[in-house]
């Protein structure tokens, strides 16, 4: 409500007469007290009132009833231009902010190429400030090279008409929107920052392709366990035997060697391939990083670069995670050497890995004689995206990823460097807690004669496990499948059932379910061999299972270890 007033003494603020003026909706006089009252309307709205009081008794002739309305029609429209301001103004400041919160770069231009207005997005990214863009041309803001690609966007609004804009490292989209009932063809641009987007969904590409090339690795991994199983086995068996010639011997031993060899990095690609990330226990570094650089060798040979190892003796054990941690020495290792190899000079580089005791815990130097780090970059370094390598090259995601792997165990990565003088990253992991030793447990007993039914279906491991066992002193029963072992092992005459996992017809897995159900006495006389110890459903069968496991290829001192345990009781 607008009032107006004019008295002595001044009218009450809920004076009737006010309340009958704004009824009314016209001009109303009153004689005794004098008073002239006039509605503001507008709209059929009514704003307010404009209201006059007298001192003298008929102050107000009809006369003054045009005068006071023309009056209240004046104040009418001030009132009604204020509110239009203040809505305009509202307007105008809730565009600016609602545009300056959205992240992409907008502007309004009109037909002529000039900016109207624009966002701080957009400001930003032309460097200029935001009450300076109205009335400049786009073109002479943006680079040179974006013209032509945002006038073909100009040229055809919607998203059909987006264009990609590269500019040294980041990546654009801009596309335009044109504004309707505008005779002038105004346009909107927006010009989006695809940059992190790409680069996360080229990392997603890239997961995608590294969890097929573990499912790649698992499985040719598993068939290369099964031969593997056999070369090693029968030559542990010759040499066991004493019967090979002299001129024999050392082939022999260079067979037992080289396939032993073969089951280390067959054995290295499982563990990379195996996703196991909850799994805690304790781990010697020094095994780690020594199966970690077994993996790496033959690739840093081919870059020129050289890696030594240095394991101070005496260190403690830490509690972790080895794929993690042989993850963050992967990719710790193979940013020294493709650092080094950035650099072209004649005989290439050199990583030095070096795990020392630190304090309580103990640290992993991984030290290249690469290029250098600049010191504004040291803490970059760690920050997702972000990465010193030629585009196309990185994601920048392993550092940080490394990063949140320490952290997870409890200890910190930091980097030392100079341009020019190479990089350290240094691990620091705290030591894992040690557990008061237990009393001794009694060595098994030999395992004395026993009956043993073998369940494989490579023909080849069959021969040679048959042939050992019954040189040890064994009665042997082979079968090709579970189906057949089943028939077998029901009449509950074998002390010992060795058996594979995945086999056709009936696997070993299906095979003790059974003899669980039907005859749980010769169930807990089952031991597993196995090459898959990739898939978690195996991986949780044989844990669930609470049977002994003899992971393929195995020695034959593995195989003695495990007769020892069963039929030595």
């Amino acid at each position: 409500m607008a009032a107006a007033s004019r008295g002595d003494p001044p009218p009450a603020p809920f004076d009737p007469f006010v309340e009958k003026v704004q009824l009314a909706g016209q001009v109303l006089r009153s004689a005794t007290p004098p008073r002239l009252g006039a509605p503001l309307e507008a709209a059929g709205h009514t704003m307010g009132c404009l209201v006059v009081w007298g001192k003298k008794p008929r102050a107000y002739g009809p006369a003054a009833e045009p005068v006071l309305a023309a009056a209240a029609a004046q104040v009418t429209l001030a009132l009604q231009n204020t509110q239009l301001l203040s809505l305009l103004s509202s307007g105008k400041r809730e565009w600016e902010e609602m545009a300056d919160a959205i992240g992409h770069a907008i502007c309004i231009i009109d037909g002529r190429g000039q900016i109207r207005r624009a966002n701080r997005s957009f400001a930003a990214l032309v460097g200029t400030p935001v009450t300076a863009l109205p009335g400049r041309p786009w073109s002479a803001l943006l680079p040179a090279t974006w013209a032509e690609p945002i006038r073909a966007a100009i040229g055809t609004p919607g998203l059909a008409g987006a264009t990609e804009i590269r500019q040294e490292r980041r990546i654009y989209s801009a596309s335009a929107l044109a504004l309707k009932g505008d005779d002038d063809e105004s346009a909107v641009v927006i010009i989006e920052d695809h940059t992190e987007t790409r680069r996360l969904q080229e990392h997603l590409i890239q997961s995608e392709k590294l969890s097929a090339i573990g499912q790649l690795i698992a499985g040719v991994a598993h068939e290369l366990n099964n031969p593997l199983a056999s070369v090693l086995g029968f030559a542990d068996y010759l040499v066991e035997s004493g019967d090979v010639p002299p001129h024999l011997a050392e082939p022999l031993r260079v067979i037992q060697q080289e396939a032993q060899r073969a089951a280390v990095i067959v054995k290295n690609l499982l563990t990379f391939a195996r996703r196991q990330e909850r799994d805690r226990r304790h781990l010697a570094i020094g095994a780690v990083l020594e199966r970690t650089i077994a993996l790496l060798r033959n690739q840093l040979l081919g870059l020129h670069v050289e890696i030594e190892l240095i394991v101070d003796p005496d260190l403690p054990e830490v509690d972790g995670n080895f794929n993690q941690l042989q993850q963050v020495f992967l990719n710790l290792a193979n940013n020294a050497a493709q650092a080094i190899a950035s650099v072209v000079r004649p005989g290439g580089g050199g990583v030095i890995v070096h795990a020392r005791r630190r304090l309580d815990g103990i640290a992993v130097d991984v030290t290249d004689d690469g290029p250098g780090i600049p010191e504004a970059l040291h803490q970059r370094v760690f920050e997702p995206f972000f990465t010193t390598k030629p585009e196309g090259e990185g994601t920048g995601l392993g550092l940080s990823i490394c990063m949140g792997i320490v952290k997870e165990h409890g200890g910190r990565i930091t980097l030392r460097s100079a341009p020019g003088q190479g990089a350290t990253f240094t691990v620091e992991l705290p030591a894992a807690c040690v557990v008061p030793a237990s009393a001794p447990v009694p060595e098994a007993r030999s395992a004395g004669a026993g009956h043993i039914l073998l369940v494989d279906d490579e023909p080849h491991i069959l021969h040679y496990m048959r042939a050992t066992l019954t040189a040890w002193g064994h009665e042997v029963d082979v079968a090709g499948d579970g189906a057949e072992a089943m028939a077998r092992a029901l009449d509950g005459r074998y002390d010992l059932i060795i058996t594979d996992v995945r086999m056709p017809n009936m696997g070993g897995r299906e095979l003790f379910e059974r003899l669980r159900d039907d005859a749980p006495e010769v169930a807990a006389r089952v031991v597993f061999s196995t090459g898959d110890t990739v898939r978690d459903d195996t991986l949780a069968f044989l844990e669930h299972a609470g049977r002994p496991v003899l992971h393929k290829p195995f020695k034959l001192a593995e195989l003695r270890q495990v007769l020892a345990a069963t039929l030595g009781r």
